[in-house]
């Protein structure tokens, strides 16, 4: 399988994996123009699509490929239904596409109805976990994304985390502000610097990766929570990353 990110909307990916017959499977198109002219310029045919939420910057395109390739089978949560959305998935629903498995994690936070799509090692995870950051809080609460979170924590170091914008530099810039001692995060912020000065993509990153540089991810952290001002314990398990995801806000 080969794995493309096509940039669109100034700072989206749409993602594809196409195999070596040219069958092609896009993620998010949150426009229709560049992906169109991706799959004209390699000659993909597009077989399915997978939809991680309703925002017009990951639906946006839909309909167009569809009336291009009405064909497609579209894939999403309920509340992409009116966005183009052919068949509806649920949580620990399977999508086999491309001769593989995709299973379908519920993810809420950025929405209510948000999903991810996961198949070893591709996981497409919308807005919700970014690389060194998670999606802003429209519609869902702190511990609906700190719950989202411990479901894409269990999986593998090698996941490739496929999100669909390029925020890394700006999450980096937001954790190295709140731990500038962490040599990982320092390290990682340095690098990413470097790769942004010269317009390459960040990503994808690699889970095992996230969880050294994402603060998002370390919530236990005892120097995290310092760091914060957090002396006591919390109350509840999402407190921290409900303090994180405001500071990041105001940041």
């Amino acid at each position: 399988m080969n794995l493309n990110s096509i940039p669109a909307l100034g700072d989206n990916y749409i993602w594809t994996l196409n195999d070596n017959a040219g069958q092609c499977l896009i993620i998010d198109p949150g426009e229709a123009a560049p992906i169109i002219a991706a799959l004209e310029q390699h000659q993909w045919t597009p077989v399915a699509i997978l939809l991680t939420h309703h925002h017009h910057d990951h639906v946006g395109g839909v309909k167009e490929l569809l009336k291009k390739w009405p064909d497609i089978v579209v894939y999403g949560p309920q509340e992409t239904q009116d966005k183009g959305a052919t068949h509806i998935i649920s949580d620990g629903d399977i999508v086999p596409v491309l001769g593989c498995e995709f299973s379908v994690i519920f993810t809420p936070g950025h929405t209510l109805g948000h999903v991810s799509y996961y198949s070893y090692p591709y996981l497409f995870c919308g807005d919700t976990l970014f690389s060194g950051g998670c999606g802003r809080l429209f519609e869902g609460t702190a511990e609906q994304m700190y719950e989202s979170f411990q479901k894409l924590a269990e999986l593998p170091d090698e996941t490739l985390v496929c999100c669909a914008h390029e925020y890394t530099l700006s999450n980096l810039k937001f954790a190295n502000a709140i731990l500038p001692q962490d040599l990982d995060i320092q390290c990682y912020y340095q690098k990413i610097k470097e790769l942004r000065a010269k317009n390459h993509s960040s990503l994808p990153s690699k889970l095992g990766l996230e969880r050294r540089i994402n603060l998002f991810l370390r919530t236990q952290d005892a120097d995290l929570k310092r760091a914060l001002g957090l002396n006591v314990s919390p109350q509840h398990a999402w407190d921290v990353f409900a303090l994180l995801r405001q500071q990041k806000d105001n940041f």
